[in-house]
């Protein structure tokens, strides 16, 4: 669906606006923002970093960041990069978009997370912290006493996210696996700001969009995640997704530069024309994640983002002879989100996650 004329208009409305502010605003009329015991003067660029400090059973680590603190009044946009260590394309945009925001000409504060997991990026590590072996994407809120994983994100959500107005968290597919490239939007009576949530997701320019409604505590708690954590904040939330495997592909790197570029637009921290998407994205309401019921060696029948059809076979596992102990078929027509390569897969694991198709999102 494209963007409609209403919203359209209320968006150049909002422009104008901002440039109206522009010209009235002065330097002095931004407080410093206080962050890692440091305050950040308006029309900065500052990098540091925030110290994890070492627990009894694993070492200190820390949280690379650059501050672009701008000369007029906004919001604080928080972008988080690297919460897995092996997924490179949203570390390296991270490492541009830092570089080519300029404070001079910014509304607001960008805080940039260039990689939040550190450890993880430097032993090449996918998923998991290679000295607790914890899912950083799974340990939120985190603990202070923690293990390594728990303290990074005990780091992460008191000292940036709570100083936050706008959370975009920046993944692709780790290690083996295959993704389409989509934002998700959290919405729902427990999250916040949903409209001007769905306004930033639609400027991000990306074909997929997906809608996570939280409807229970129970959703936010469970397992949860740096986006969830800024959800549970009652900050609005979306998640980015581009890339696979590995990949550091220059388009990936450019899709989210771009893409946030035009998304500040949307939000008024910067200056210029809210670009349209050339195609309207296909909407999604949540996803399910088809669930395999053995381990063995991952046959997928075709990876990579297409539409299935319920009860189509979307891949086979063998045992280590080479055998086929299980089946594994779609349960919904729907489009294939992500999913893994192979061949490793463990019982319980989700063979794909399909995106629920729904005309548009209110």
């Amino acid at each position: 669906m494209a963007v409609s004329p209403a919203r359209m208009l209320l968006q150049h409305l909002a422009w104008a606006s901002f440039l109206f502010a522009m010209m009235c605003a002065s330097t002095s009329s931004v407080e410093a923002l206080e962050l890692a015991g440091q305050q950040i003067p308006g029309g900065m660029r500052t990098n540091l970093r925030i110290d994890v400090p070492a627990g009894d059973d694993d070492p200190g680590t820390f949280i690379p960041v650059s501050v672009i603190a701008g000369r007029y009044a906004g919001p604080t946009l928080l972008v988080v990069a690297g919460v897995h260590g092996y997924e490179f394309a949203p570390i390296l945009a991270a490492e541009r978009l830092a570089a080519e925001v300029d404070p001079a000409r910014l509304a607001g504060t960008l805080v940039v997370v260039h990689v939040a997991h550190i450890p993880a990026f430097e032993n090449r590590t996918p998923y998991v912290n290679p000295f607790d072996r914890k899912n950083l994407n799974r340990s939120f809120p985190g603990k202070p006493d923690g293990t390594q994983t728990e303290r990074i994100a005990h780091a992460l959500s008191t000292e940036l996210i709570a100083k936050a107005d706008f959370v975009a968290d920046i993944h692709s597919g780790d290690g083996a696996e295959w993704l389409a490239a989509f934002v998700g939007v959290y919405g729902g009576p427990l999250a916040s700001r949903y409209e001007q949530a769905l306004d930033f997701t639609e400027a991000m320019l990306f074909p997929n969009i997906v809608r996570y409604k939280m409807l229970t505590q129970e959703q936010i708690d469970q397992g949860r995640s740096l986006n969830r954590q800024a959800v549970a904040q009652g900050l609005p939330t979306v998640l980015v997704e581009i890339g696979q495997n590995g990949s550091r592909d220059p388009k990936h790197v450019s899709a989210i530069v771009d893409g946030l570029k035009n998304a500040m637009r949307a939000l008024t921290m910067t200056t210029g024309q809210i670009q349209s998407p050339s195609q309207a994205p296909a909407y999604f309401e949540s996803s399910k994640s088809v669930n395999v019921s053995h381990s063995g060696i991952w046959h997928p029948t075709q990876p990579g983002g297409r539409a299935v059809k319920a009860d189509e076979i979307i891949g086979v596992v063998k045992d280590f002879t080479g055998e086929v102990i299980e089946t594994v078929r779609s349960p919904i027509d729907g489009f294939g989100l992500y999913g893994p390569l192979g061949p490793p897969i463990r019982s319980g694991d989700s063979a794909m996650t399909i995106g629920v198709p729904v005309v548009r999102l209110d």
